[in-house]
């Protein structure tokens, strides 16, 4: 039983499927891993024993009678502390949220619990999602998968290291600037950032309404192609099958995300470009100058929003913050509601000149980041050091999130070296596809 934790969510699942899997014992094999795991509690925020066991139990019997909800259901799954879950605290990180507890399922639990997933409970993730690195001293820091000293990536931190560690199946994150496709490249996953209003977000706790989406980390494409179908409610995930890079046409980003780039995730992701061109696609570079004068637009409109949804309350019992996350919130205090529509009008026309530029390609290629996962003690007592880290961290994802697209951080091989995969807005079943055939270009 003790292979299931390695197992992939869509294995598991037509293992279940087969009747070669017993849903209750697969969710008591994932209950007594956490209950026995040293970092459980650095991990998990909550977990939600009874619940896993009611619907592992009901999973179990739907499959004996023949009557499986979809393809993944039994297959037990761990939740960011930002999705709402009815009568379980959703504190999203943050002592200020203290003591939430919501009535209701979000949207998208709903949805998954629908489609038969078994919840385990709820995951720990950077302080309201503001912070690409994982580091949250005031609830917990998870590990990372590939370095015991190292931050794990964030915001969805958590999330990912439930899988990573062979807690969770698979780990349902957000990402408003890299916080799917971070921790997933850092803990050698798989992470999909959806587009902005693709899957819902009601219940889900906000940071920046115009830019939060929803995604999976798991550890194939063909987990977050079943996990999409789940979460959106239509139960029908788009066929990976044939998937091949043989006349795909993929662009080579210049622009910005290669500048200061660490050598060994460089030297992973040109790797990685070398066996996909190696597999048949073509590869150009591209300079796109749009994403480049995006960039500067991130401090005004990440920012100001965040404030905007959080100043009161932050103001309301600032102590309680850990000071960089704070700080972060309060440098969008003084912008101008004029400056602000500005941005978005600008963003918006960036967002047409680089649709317009890259409509001949299947995908942007880019390294996912830049750098390695920081020190975590040294992010603690060194600010300057705190604040570079945490900028390059999130700099390349956010291309991905300024542009309005759709995304997937692959692993290249290399520890904690991920590449991204950028498609269209809203063509997630047209990236995932692409994304299965450089999956298997890599692996």
């Amino acid at each position: 039983m003790q292979e299931w934790l390695s197992m992939s969510a869509a294995e598991l699942g037509r293992g279940i499927g087969r009747g070669e899997i017993d849903a209750e014992a697969l969710c008591e094999t994932y209950l007594q891993a956490i209950a026995a795991h040293p970092n459980a509690k650095r991990i998990y925020s909550v977990v939600t024993e009874d619940r896993a066991r009611a619907e592992a139990r009901a999973a179990a019997r739907r499959a004996q009678l023949g009557q499986r909800l979809g393809p993944l259901d039994g297959v037990p799954i761990s939740w960011k502390d930002l999705f709402d879950s009815a009568g379980v605290a959703t504190e999203a990180g943050s002592q200020l949220l203290a003591g939430r507890v919501p009535e209701t399922d979000a949207d998208v639990l709903r949805n998954a619990t629908m489609a038969g997933l078994v919840c385990l409970g709820k995951t720990h993730m950077s302080e309201l999602a503001f912070s690409g690195l994982g580091l949250n001293p005031r609830t917990a820091t998870p590990p990372c998968i590939n370095d015991p000293e190292a931050v794990p990536g964030g915001s969805s931190s958590g999330a990912a290291a439930s899988v990573a560690f062979g807690l969770a199946a698979c780990g349902i994150g957000s990402d408003t600037g890299g916080s799917v496709r971070i921790p997933a490249a850092w803990n050698d996953l798989v992470g999909l950032k959806t587009t902005s209003g693709r899957l819902s977000s009601k219940g889900v706790v906000p940071l920046c309404e115009r830019f939060d989406t929803v995604g999976p980390i798991g550890r194939s494409v063909e987990d977050c192609a079943l996990m999409l179908a789940a979460l959106d409610g239509s139960g029908t995930p788009v066929d990976l099958r044939g998937a091949r890079l043989e006349g795909m046409r993929f662009a080579a980003l210049q622009t910005t995300v290669l500048d200061e780039i660490r050598d060994a995730p460089r030297a992973a992701y040109e790797n990685a470009v070398e066996r996909l061109h190696a597999a048949g696609a073509k590869i150009e570079r591209l300079d796109a100058p749009e994403v480049a004068e995006a960039m500067p637009l991130s401090g005004l409109l990440f920012t100001a929003e965040a404030y905007g949804i959080w100043g009161e309350t932050i103001a309301a019992n600032p102590e309680v913050m850990f000071p960089p996350i704070r700080e972060r919130f309060e440098g969008g205090r003084e912008a101008l509601a004029s400056d602000y529509i500005a941005g978005w009008r600008k963003l918006n026309a960036l967002r047409e000149a680089w649709a317009a530029r890259v409509a001949g390609y299947d995908a942007v290629l880019m390294p996912s980041s830049p750098i390695l996962p920081p020190n975590a003690e040294r992010l603690l007592t060194d600010d300057s050091y705190y604040v570079t880290e945490n900028l390059l961290a999130l700099r390349n994802t956010r291309v991905g999130n300024l542009m309005g697209l759709a995304a997937m951080s692959l692993p290249t091989g290399v520890p904690s070296c991920g590449i991204m995969l950028c498609g269209a807005a809203f063509g997630e079943e047209r990236l995932l596809r692409v994304a299965a055939a450089a999956e298997a270009a890599l692996s």
